[in-house]
């Protein structure tokens, strides 16, 4: 057993007697990159290293050589999201560490799990989270002999990559699962629950055939008002934005089906009358123009009386003649996001005119029907779900075990043999 002392840092707690802390500053060099968002091109010869895990690609490099890349805002700050190596990109607002004079894999592990603790006890925060250089560059490291850290970057290359890949294999599984829940959905909503039913074209490529007593109505129609109530949400400036009053809610709200509570800001009471807002309310159908897979919507919760939207969402109140629920599962098909986006607009970022959203089509049977299908797939996605739950459970224990793992051994907690 090795002799261990306080380091003096909460964040490392005990640390073996014979390691040091050294400074980042000392460690390696630190920049950031060069590029902007503007330069991303999927058609690029080179990776594009930006301020989340998503890589994208760039026509030209500007860096060549290893590099431990940190985002420096956003999200994600703090966040170390890759290491890379050969010619790259890097996105302006990400930080880039290089020229070691340390174990560089040791290094990734070491600053990838801790420096992440730094970040959210909040020192560096204001009201963007962001990684201010000194901050970075007087970040200490526990430093074990050169010889030593070799051993505990291999060790934990190869036990990361064992649990990387029980994860790789479990993610798979969610992807059936979620492929698996859409084909559920568009069978149900397309051919109904009577496998005897006689079928006609629906002149629709996505839909199919459906029954011979269903017929295809554009979504616009669907409303109870269509004039009024199939209606944009309203523009609302940043600087209006406040800590509380009415709920104001995004596309970034609208998932699949779910709504997903995220990044909700709010706007005060005069500012809601003054611009006339459109009110919404729960159980309400909101609609996303704006992203992939454009179209998706989600019914608004019941948590406020009411709501304001954003200018890229839609609410559909349908009439009497429509179950909203049966709705709200046709539009979230994939065949449905198809016309969506071939009748989008723009490039780097796609937008459906409202116009464009309401000449979609979706099939409408008979209202009792629609309740029967409805129901049908509340349950069997509900039990598809609760699978898919079950994963990202094994996941989040992957996750945590992974982090405990990497701690314990880049801070001589435990020791790899010599």
């Amino acid at each position: 057993m090795r002799k261990m002392m306080d380091s003096g840092l909460d964040i490392v707690g005990q640390m073996p007697n014979e390691w040091n802390f050294v400074r980042l500053r000392y460690l390696c060099n630190i920049t950031t990159g060069n590029s902007d968002t503007q330069d991303a091109d999927p058609d690029g010869e080179y990776l594009f290293y930006v301020r989340s895990p998503i890589i994208e690609r760039s026509t030209k490099y500007t860096f060549d050589g290893e590099g431990i890349l940190m985002a420096g805002d956003g999200a994600g700050a703090g966040r170390v999201f890759h290491h890379a190596f050969g010619k790259y990109a890097v996105h302006q607002r990400v930080y880039r560490l290089y020229n070691f004079k340390i174990n560089s894999n040791f290094l990734f592990y070491y600053v990838s799990n801790l420096f992440p603790s730094v970040m959210d006890k909040g020192s560096a925060q204001s009201t963007v989270p962001s990684v201010r250089l000194p901050m970075l560059l007087n970040f200490e490291v526990c430093t074990p002999p050169l010889a030593e850290q070799q051993r505990i970057a291999d060790f934990l290359d190869e036990k990361c990559g064992e649990i990387d890949s029980i994860r790789s294999d479990i993610q798979k599984q969610i992807d059936i699962l979620n492929d698996y829940k859409k084909s559920v959905i568009t069978e149900a909503v397309t051919k109904g629950l009577d496998p005897r039913a006689k079928l006609k074209d629906s002149g629709i490529e996505w839909i199919g055939k459906i029954p011979e007593g269903w017929n295809v109505f554009r979504i616009k129609y669907l409303a109870t008002e269509p004039n009024t109530l199939f209606t944009d949400g309203d523009w609302i400036n940043g600087d209006i934005i406040t800590e509380d009053g009415i709920r104001y809610l995004t596309s970034g709200n609208v998932g699949e089906g779910k709504f997903k509570y995220q990044g909700e800001g709010h706007i005060s009471l005069e500012t809601f009358n003054e611009k006339h807002c459109l009110k919404a309310v729960p159980g309400d159908l909101m609609i996303c123009r704006l992203n992939l897979p454009i179209g998706r919507c989600c019914f608004i919760p019941d948590d406020e009386p009411f709501y304001v939207i954003a200018v890229d969402n839609v609410i559909l109140r349908p009439n009497s003649n429509v179950d909203k629920k049966y709705a709200m599962y046709c539009m979230n098909t994939p065949g449905y996001a198809m016309d969506a986006e071939m009748a989008a607009g723009g490039t780097t970022m796609k937008r459906i005119s409202r116009t464009d959203l309401g000449n979609l089509r979706i099939p409408v049977p008979p209202l009792s029907e629609q309740k029967a299908i409805a129901d049908y797939l509340d349950e069997k996605c509900s039990e598809i779900d609760a699978t898919i739950a079950d994963k990202q459970r094994q996941l989040e224990t992957l996750d945590e075990y992974k982090k405990s793992l990497i701690f314990e051994y880049v801070t001589g907690k435990k020791e790899v043999p010599a």
